[in-house]
């Protein structure tokens, strides 16, 4: 990697973290975009594993009062569960698969409430929210708009969602951390591997950018919270399905 292609990193981590510490999704999917255009997939998920986990650690520190801790337990159950299962199978996505899955994610903030039968209160749907986005995060690097589903039948204020919904994603990261965190030293870096530094840098991107995205998060209202984070996470969706289209097209 080269100096510029660091700094990208870094600069893409900061903007993500402070964009979820905002909005609670988006940031995730714009970082993953990025770090796939740079890294070998399985490189782009293990860092991008990394740096979010450190994101969604800050916002669920910052937000500590307001997470609904029980239904993180729940949640985590479903996670391991799902991380028991896949580590009998052997995967990895292709660049192609990770674009065009995260422009297919706006779908899901866009259906009714009304048709989802699903709340994280209820301990069996925690459960299954978090083997499937676990799965999901692993399988395309992103899971935050399948996290929400579990939420947005339920009446949680801005700062409830961005704090238990951080809380939720620590387990799809960790899991990104765990099946791929190999790939990290395998990233040439002037002749080595990726090593301690950029991680170490990306985690303190991640962490200054979720206080960045904290402040910004008090200062907005409800109305404003709850209008533009759909039709922001649609835009960017937009745009990464239009490069999986392209990169599977271009073989």
């Amino acid at each position: 990697m080269s100096g510029l292609s660091i700094g990208l990193v870094l600069a893409a981590v900061f903007a993500a973290s402070a964009i979820s510490g905002l909005l609670g999704m988006a940031g995730g999917s714009l970082l993953m975009a990025v770090l796939t255009l740079i890294l070998p997939v399985s490189a782009a998920l293990a860092l991008h594993g990394a740096a979010q986990l450190a994101s969604n650690l800050a916002r669920a520190g910052f937000n500590a009062r307001h997470v609904r801790y029980r239904t993180v337990g729940w949640f985590g159950l479903g996670a391991v569960a799902s991380m028991a299962l896949l580590s009998f199978v052997a995967f990895q996505p292709s660049k192609a698969a990770v674009f065009i899955g995260m422009g297919l994610l706006p779908i899901l903030v866009w259906v009714p409430p009304r048709l989802i039968p699903l709340d994280a209160a209820r301990p069996t749907h925690a459960v299954a929210g978090g083997f499937l986005a676990t799965v999901m995060a692993l399988a395309v690097g992103v899971s935050g708009p399948l996290s929400e589903l579990f939420l947005v039948r339920s009446s949680l204020n801005r700062h409830e969602v961005i704090g238990t919904k951080a809380a939720f994603q620590v387990f799809a990261h960790l899991a990104k951390l765990i099946f791929y965190g190999g790939a990290l030293f395998a990233i040439d870096t002037d002749g080595e591997g990726l090593g301690l530094a950029l991680v170490a840098g990306a985690v303190v991107a991640a962490v200054l950018g979720a206080a960045l995205g904290r402040r910004f998060l008090d200062a907005i209202s409800e109305d404003h919270f709850r209008r533009w984070r759909r039709w922001i996470f649609t835009a960017l969706g937009a745009g990464f399905l239009i490069q999986g289209l392209r990169l599977l097209a271009g073989g």
